[in-house]
C-alpha cells in the first residue's frame, strides 16, 4: 500500500536516519518506537506529506487516503463540539454545494439538445450518486455515534470547545480524524491527555478498524494491545519485526546476543588462522597450508553487530528540606464555572512523604484541583498549605511554554542562579543534551526532548513538594522508568496526575502511606469489568472481577448486613491499625471532639483478619456508628468542624 524507499533525513551534518525502506500493508498495526529525538514524529510527518525528506521517496497510491493526528495541535475556540466535528465532512459540503449549483444551472438552461447540457446531466447524476454513497444524507448520525462513542453526551454537542479540558479537545480532533475514515491512520502520541476509559475505547477501535495504523506512543500497555508489528528507529537505522512490542524487545535482545556470540566465534577463528599463518609462514613444508589459510581469511565476511544506543537520562531530585507533617489539607473545597460544578466537598489531607495519584476521567477536575493547590485559580472552601512547603510544579503544557527561539543552553542559563550556573553543561549532559545538542534551538526539539528540558528547570530549585501534571507525556519508555525511580527515591511529598497505567504501577498504591484519590470516578471499576455481586441498603457495594466464572460469588459477612452494631450508646469506631492517618485522627481528633460534646466513645482497633471479618462493617480502615446505626466511612468526621454535620446533630 504505502512504500518507503531509501529514506534519508539530515539536520545539519549528522543524518537523523538513512537507508530506510519498508512497506505499510493494508492490515498492519505498526508501533513506531525509539528514544526521544530518534525521528519518530519526523517519520510520521514524512508519511503524511507534511515534511520532505533529504533524499528517498514515499509512494502512496492515488486512491489511498492518509489521516494524521499530530502530537501538538492548534485548536480552535470559535466553534461548538458539533460544528468542529462537522469539519470532517467539508468534502461532502463542497460536493453538496456543487450539486446545488448544477441543479440551478439545469433549471435555468434551455439548450436541452446540446452536448454541454448532456455532459452536465451526466456529471450531476455521477456527483449525486457519489454524494449519497459518501453518506451525505446521514452524516449527522455518524457524527453523533462517534462523539458518543468517545464519551460525549448529547448535552455536550452545542457547548463551545473552549469549555473542555485538553483531553476532551483531543477527543474532538480524534473524532474528526476517524469520521474521515482514512485508509492509513498516523497517530503521534494519541494517548497524551486521554483518560484510561478513552484509551481503552481507542484500543478497541484501532483493533477493529479496517485500515492500516502507524502509531507513536510511549504507553507500553497501549501499543501491546493494539499493534502486530514493531519498527524501531535506533542510531539512524530501523529494525522491523512483525510482532507486538513486548515480543519485539525479547527478540531484539536475543538477536543481539546471537550476533555477539557469532562475532566472538568469528574473531576467535580469525585469530587462530592468523596465528597459524604467522607461525608457519616461513616453513616450506607448510607453504600450501599457509596459502590456503590466507585465502580462507580473505573470504571471511565480517559479522556486524547492531548498534545499540546506550545513552540514558540520569535524574535525581535534590534532597528535600523537611516540611510540616501535612503539606496539604483540603476541607470542603469546591470549584464551579457558573452552573457547572467541577468538584465539591473535597476533603483530604496529604501527609509528608506520601506519593499521591489523582486519577479519573478527563474533565473531572484533576488538573483543576492541582491549580487550586497552586492558588492559580479561585475556589470555595478551605485549603491550607503546610509549614515550610516549597512547591515544584510541572504543568501539562510545560514543554509548550518554552521559548522556541532560545537554545537549550540559553533556556537553562536564563533561569539558573548562583553556583549552579557552573554546572549547567554537566546537568545538560545528564539529560542527554551533551555536546552540540546543547546548542540546538528549542523549536527543533521533539516533544520528549522539550519535556526533558522542562524537567531540568524544575530541578534547579530544591523543593520538598512535587506536583507533576501528566509528566510522562512525550517521554520515551527509558526516560519514564528513570523518572519513576527518581520519584520513588525523592524524600519529599509528591502529587502525580497521570493516566499512564504502567507508570503509576508500583509508584503509588492503595495501601500504606501512599494512596489514590479518585476524582468523581466511582464507576471506574465497573467499567474495568468488575461486577456488582451484592449491595447493602446503606451504601456499600461488593464488587468482584470474575476471573474464574465457576468460582463461587463472594458475599458480605452476616454481621454487616444490618448496618448496626451492638453498642447503642454514643459513638463507636472501628478502624485498622495499618493506616497511620486513621490512627492519628481517631486517637486525637475524635477523642477530643467527643469529650468536648460529652458523647460516649468506644474505639475498636482491628488488628487481625478474624477481628475484621467479625466487625459489623465492610470498611475496615475507618467506620463510625452513632447510637447503634452506621453513619460514615469518611475520616474527616473526626474533625470538629465536620463532626456535627456527619452525625446530623
Amino acid at each position: 500500500m504505502v512504500s518507503v524507499d531509501n529514506l534519508k533525513v539530515e539536520f545539519g551534518v549528522t543524518p537523523l536516519f538513512e537507508d530506510v525502506s519498508y512497506v505499510i500493508n493494508k492490515r498492519d498495526r505498526i508501533a513506531l518506537v525509539g528514544k526521544n529525538g530518534a525521528g519518530k514524529s519526523t517519520m510520521l510527518k514524512i508519511l503524511a506529506g507534511i515534511q520532505a525528506p533529504t533524499s528517498g521517496s514515499v509512494s502512496v497510491p492515488r486512491d489511498v487516503t492518509i489521516g494524521y493526528l499530530p502530537q501538538v495541535m492548534i485548536l480552535s475556540d470559535k466553534h461548538t463540539v458539533m460544528e468542529e466535528a462537522e469539519m470532517a465532512f467539508e468534502h461532502i459540503f463542497e460536493l453538496q454545494a456543487s450539486i446545488e449549483r448544477m441543479n440551478q444551472e439545469l433549471a435555468d438552461r434551455t439548450d436541452y439538445d446540446s452536448e454541454n447540457y448532456r455532459k452536465l446531466i451526466e456529471k450531476f447524476t455521477h456527483d449525486n450518486e457519489r454524494f449519497l454513497m459518501m453518506g451525505g444524507t446521514n452524516y449527522t448520525a455518524e457524527i453523533e455515534r462517534t462523539l458518543m462513542g468517545l464519551g460525549f453526551s448529547r448535552e455536550d454537542f452545542n457547548r463551545p470547545t473552549s469549555e473542555f479540558s485538553g483531553g476532551w479537545r483531543m477527543r474532538i480532533e480524534l473524532a474528526k480524524l476517524l469520521l474521515r475514515r482514512p485508509d492509513v491512520l498516523l497517530l503521534d502520541e494519541p494517548t497524551n491527555h486521554l483518560d484510561i476509559e478513552s484509551i481503552q475505547w481507542l484500543e478497541n477501535f484501532l483493533k477493529t478498524s479496517a485500515g492500516a495504523v502507524v502509531l507513536v506512543s510511549h504507553d507500553r500497555a497501549f501499543i501491546n494491545n493494539v499493534t502486530n508489528r514493531t519498527i524501531e528507529i535506533s542510531c539512524g537505522h530501523i529494525y522491523d519485526y512483525k510482532v507486538a512490542y513486548d515480543e519485539f524487545v525479547v527478540l531484539r535482545k536475543e538477536r543481539r546476543e546471537q550476533q555477539l556470540r557469532a562475532y566472538e566465534n568469528q574473531q576467535k577463528q580469525i585469530q587462530d588462522t592468523e596465528d597459524f599463518i604467522e607461525r608457519f609462514r616461513y616453513k616450506a613444508t607448510k607453504a600450501v597450508q599457509v596459502q590456503s589459510r590466507i585465502k580462507q581469511l580473505e573470504k571471511i565476511v565480517p559479522i556486524e553487530i547492531d548498534d545499540e544506543d546506550n545513552s540514558a537520562l540520569r535524574l535525581k531530585f535534590p534532597p528535600a528540606m523537611r516540611s510540616g507533617n501535612y503539606p496539604v489539607i483540603c476541607d470542603g473545597v469546591k470549584k464551579a464555572y457558573g452552573s457547572h460544578i467541577v468538584f465539591h466537598d473535597v476533603t483530604l489531607t496529604i501527609n509528608r512523604g506520601e506519593k499521591v495519584a489523582f486519577v479519573g476521567k478527563n474533565g473531572e477536575g484533576k488538573s483543576t484541583l492541582v491549580k487550586c493547590i497552586m492558588d492559580e485559580i479561585p475556589y470555595e472552601g478551605k485549603l491550607t498549605i503546610g509549614h515550610n512547603v516549597q512547591i515544584g510544579y510541572f504543568a501539562q503544557n510545560q514543554a509548550q511554554m518554552l521559548d522556541e527561539n532560545l537554545s537549550v543552553f540559553d533556556t537553562i542559563d536564563y533561569v539558573a542562579k548562583g553556583d549552579i550556573r557552573l554546572k549547567i553543561r554537566d546537568i545538560l549532559g545528564a539529560f542527554m543534551f551533551g555536546g552540540e545538542a546543547s546548542d540546538k534551538k528549542v523549536k527543533v526539539l521533539s516533544g520528549g526532548e522539550r519535556s526533558r528540558l522542562a524537567m531540568i528547570k524544575l530541578l534547579l530549585e530544591p523543593v520538598n513538594f512535587l506536583i507533576l501534571d501528566e509528566p510522562t507525556n512525550h517521554l520515551d519508555m527509558r526516560s519514564k522508568d528513570v523518572l519513576k525511580e527518581a520519584i520513588k527515591e525523592f524524600d519529599g511529598t509528591v502529587i502525580v496526575v497521570s493516566h499512564d497505567r504502567e507508570f503509576l504501577d508500583g509508584l503509588v498504591t492503595v495501601v500504606g502511606t501512599s494512596k489514590f484519590h479518585f476524582m468523581g470516578d466511582a464507576k471506574w471499576l465497573l467499567r474495568q469489568g468488575f461486577e456488582t455481586i451484592e449491595k447493602l441498603p446503606y451504601g456499600f457495594s461488593l464488587l468482584a472481577l470474575k476471573i474464574n466464572p465457576a468460582a463461587p460469588d463472594p458475599s458480605f459477612n452476616g454481621t454487616v448486613s444490618s448496618g448496626e452494631c451492638e453498642e447503642k450508646e454514643g459513638v463507636v469506631v472501628y478502624y485498622t491499625h495499618r493506616c497511620p492517618f486513621a490512627e492519628f485522627h481517631v486517637r486525637n481528633s475524635l477523642v477530643s471532639v467527643t469529650e468536648n460534646k460529652g458523647i460516649p466513645l468506644k474505639i475498636v482497633r482491628l488488628e487481625t483478619m478474624a477481628q475484621a471479618q467479625n466487625a459489623p462493617t465492610p470498611a475496615t480502615i475507618f467506620s463510625l456508628f452513632y447510637k447503634g446505626k452506621f453513619v460514615t466511612t469518611d475520616l474527616s468526621a473526626c474533625m470538629e468542624q465536620r463532626f456535627d454535620k456527619a452525625l446530623g446533630l
